[in-house]
C-alpha cells in the first residue's frame, strides 16, 4: 500500500511573525514588571526616588521601552529565518530608549535638568536598567526561538477531527 501524503498531516509551518511579536511583547512587559518588582522588594529601594519628580517619567519610559522593543524586533521576525544575532541589539536599543525617554519626560515635566539626570543615574546605579536589559534579552530570544521553530499550534482533542 502506498500513500501520497504524510500520514501525520501537513508539516507545521512554525509560529507566525505577528504571533511571535505579541508573545515577545507580552513576555518583555511581564519580565520587566516581575524583575523591577523583585528588585524593589528584595533591595528595599524605590525604582525612582527623585525629589520633585512625579511617576509619569517612569511610565512614559516603560511604554517607550516596550515600543522600542517591538519596533526593533519586528524586522527580525518578519524575515523568513529570524536570526539570534539580533537579540543583543534589540536589548541594547530597548534599554537606551528607556533611559532617554525617562530623561526627556522628566525634563518635559518641569523637574529640571538635575532631577532628570538624577533619575537616569538612579536607574543605572540601582540596577533597574540591568533588569530591563535582561528582560529584553530573554523576551527577544523567546520571540525569535518561536519564529524559528517548526512547531504547530496546539489543538484540543475534538479539533483534530479525522487525524486519529
Amino acid at each position: 500500500m502506498t500513500t501520497t501524503g504524510d500520514p501525520h498531516g501537513t508539516p507545521p509551518q512554525g509560529v507566525s511573525a505577528s504571533l511571535s511579536l505579541v508573545i515577545g511583547f507580552v513576555s518583555f512587559a511581564a519580565l520587566c514588571i516581575l524583575g523591577l518588582g523583585m528588585l524593589s522588594f528584595f533591595a528595599d529601594i524605590d525604582i525612582l526616588a527623585v525629589p520633585g519628580l512625579d511617576w509619569w517619567p517612569g511610565i512614559v519610559g516603560m511604554f517607550g521601552a516596550i515600543s522600542a522593543f517591538s519596533w526593533m524586533l519586528w524586522p527580525t521576525l518578519s524575515r523568513g529565518r529570524a536570526s539570534f544575532l539580533a537579540v543583543p541589539s534589540v536589548a541594547l536599543v530597548t534599554a537606551v530608549a528607556h533611559l532617554v525617554l525617562v530623561w526627556l519626560s522628566a525634563l518635559l515635566s518641569g523637574a529640571g535638568t538635575d532631577s532628570a539626570l538624577e533619575a537616569v543615574g538612579q536607574l543605572i546605579s540601582r540596577g533597574s536598567s540591568a533588569v530591563l536589559l535582561g528582560a529584553a534579552l530573554i523576551a527577544a530570544w523567546i520571540a525569535i526561538a518561536l519564529r524559528r521553530t517548526k512547531a504547530a499550534a496546539p489543538h484540543w482533542p475534538w479539533e483534530r477531527g479525522d487525524e486519529e
